[in-house]
């Protein structure tokens, strides 16, 4: 009988015309989210150029600098979206004569919003200086080959190649025409991780042995092992940026709950209700 009393009384209540959504504290929960996203990236920059050293054999190894940095990641997505995600459940509109089960979901769907709302204003952020950098980079290449050769990435590798056994060697009429194409011919062959084909093999061998006095065999030998490394450091380069996005995609997730489940917290404290919830009934907390 008393419980179909308050069945009863459950479903003559009527939910007041209140949005279920109060964007204004999820807009607040995602900007403070944002700001102590920032400080922290910046502290973490700071700490990074203590750590690593420019000398060989120095510093943290290439390993724990990953690691160090992708664990940096979730501490950050943590705390950050932590705080975000309290601040839009706490500062959120009382629901009066809603249900503590939906109280709870939207809740957690504020922490969830101010969590997304702050990664897409993140993004946004980063890729307005990202752009900058991309687009002085693409300007930078139109310049003359000269500068193009002082610039690329492939510069290193070129100068081990042609790097003369006596220097006599090195007069030649244009050596910076020689140098240039072969920066291009690396630079397009690489830059899909693709090799040199046969052709261009012999083709590079021919130009080193001209210019360091080697023969052929060993100009040959030099342009394999050259072209070993260039493969062995871009792997390592390709592998390194794939473990920093796995890291970052897991900071993101963790965030995400943190985010839903400080917003919780926020929410029941607000409401004075957190931890004595009582799932079914109607939430009448004034």
């Amino acid at each position: 009988m008393e419980q179909a009393i308050r069945q009863t009384a459950q479903s003559d209540v009527v939910e007041p015309a209140v949005p279920g959504v109060s964007w204004a504290a999820v807009l607040a929960g995602a900007v403070a989210s944002l700001a102590l996203t920032l400080v922290l990236l910046s502290f973490g920059a700071g700490m990074g150029f203590a750590v690593v050293s420019p000398w060989g054999n120095s510093g943290v190894s290439a390993t724990t600098f990953k690691i160090g940095t992708g664990l940096y990641f979730i501490v950050m997505a943590m705390i950050s979206s932590a705080i975000g995600g309290y601040l839009a459940g706490r500062l959120r509109t009382r629901w009066v004569g809603v249900q503590t089960t939906e109280v709870h979901f939207r809740d957690t769907a504020h922490g969830f919003l101010a969590w997304a709302t702050a990664s897409v204003l993140g993004a946004v952020l980063l890729a307005s200086p990202a752009t900058s950098l991309l687009g002085g980079s693409v300007a930078g290449a139109t310049q003359s080959a000269a500068n193009t050769t002082q610039s690329s990435p492939m510069s290193g590798y070129v100068d081990t190649l042609l790097r003369p056994d006596n220097p006599s060697a090195q007069a030649q009429a244009n050596p910076s025409d020689t140098r240039g194409e072969m920066v291009r011919l690396f630079a397009t062959r690489f830059h899909n991780g693709s090799d040199l084909n046969p052709s261009d093999r012999s083709y590079v061998a021919k130009v080193v042995s001209a210019r360091t006095g080697l023969s052929q065999v060993d100009a040959e030998k030099r342009v394999n092992d050259v072209v070993s490394q260039v493969k062995t450091d871009l792997d390592e380069a390709r592998r390194a940026t794939m473990q920093i996005a796995i890291w970052l995609t897991l900071s993101l997730f963790i965030g995400a709950f943190s985010a839903s489940l400080a917003a919780t917290e926020g929410g029941g404290l607000r409401d004075g209700t957190w931890g004595k919830k009582i799932y079914g009934y109607p939430a009448t907390s004034r």
